[in-house]
């Protein structure tokens, strides 16, 4: 978690911060602490009553995570190409600025949200409660949520998902498992992005980043892909699918309860999904 860039204060948390807007430094740094996990907690709160929106309307809602450029965006383009007629997609997309991203998903026919974050460079829980007020869950079967471009703060946020996708483009080298293991561990799938660029790129090894993600205790299983010329494509939306159909007989054999609590916002509307 970073202290210095400001990035774990956004427009949904920072009512819990001391005046002056910071994570002020006092000689014990208890304070400090004491703030930190006050938004950690408050995040999961309200992350937990994303999910449970989630799974009143049996969306499945998928994290996308890696660093700027990777290709979360152009996955998504491909994906909905692949799938959007058997598939009823929804995307929230995550920026410090710029609508640029949505808009290449919306030229798609595609409902897409943008959030653009400003300083934060990770989503958090408050911001998808936010764009869920312009999101009908019921007419949607998936949330594809493409995060911040980051391989650090995004991993520490739950923001009421499913799953975590990370990527790993081949420019970027096979090392970054073993450079970013927060990130890699919290994966439920790693992809390896560009992966038509491996003949070019002949220094990245596909195993050899498969034994640093092994090193770092994750057994999360790994794709190789190229939204370029489609190649792994079928095994992405195969994955995809079981994740679907694992998340509809997990709610048959554990049906929500009814009441569930309710979460007020900070906003000034206290508004309740």
């Amino acid at each position: 978690m970073c202290d210095t860039c400001g990035c774990n204060i956004t427009h949904g948390n920072e009512s819990l911060i001391k005046p002056g807007g910071k994570l002020e430094k006092t000689e014990s740094g208890r304070e400090a602490v004491t703030v930190l996990h006050s938004l950690l907690h408050e995040n999961d709160h309200t992350a937990q009553h994303n999910r449970e929106h989630f799974d009143q309307h049996n969306v499945l809602a998928i994290n996308l995570m890696s660093s700027p450029g990777a290709g979360k965006t152009a996955l998504l383009e491909a994906t909905i190409q692949q799938m959007g007629e058997g598939l009823r997609i929804a995307v929230i997309e995550g920026d410090l600025e710029t609508e640029n991203d949505a808009e290449r998903i919306r030229k798609h026919g595609v409902k897409a949200i943008q959030i653009a974050t400003g300083s934060a460079c990770h989503l958090d829980a408050h911001m998808i409660h936010d764009a869920l007020h312009n999101l009908d869950l019921s007419e949607y079967d998936i949330v594809f949520i493409e995060n911040v471009g980051n391989l650090v703060c995004p991993a520490s946020f739950d923001l009421g998902q499913h799953v975590n996708v990370a990527l790993l483009s081949v420019p970027e080298g096979d090392d970054k498992p073993a450079k970013y293991p927060v990130m890699f561990r919290t994966a439920d799938l790693v992809m390896i992005s560009k992966c038509d660029l491996l003949p070019i790129l002949d220094d990245f090894d596909p195993e050899r980043a498969k034994k640093y993600l092994r090193d770092i205790a994750s057994d999360a299983p790994v794709i190789a892909l190229s939204s370029k010329n489609l190649a792994g494509m079928n095994n992405w939306i195969e994955w995809v699918t079981q994740q679907i159909e694992q998340r509809i007989a997990y709610l048959e054999e554990n049906p929500l309860q009814t009441g569930h609590h309710h979460h007020h916002t900070h906003h000034d509307d206290n508004a309740v999904l």
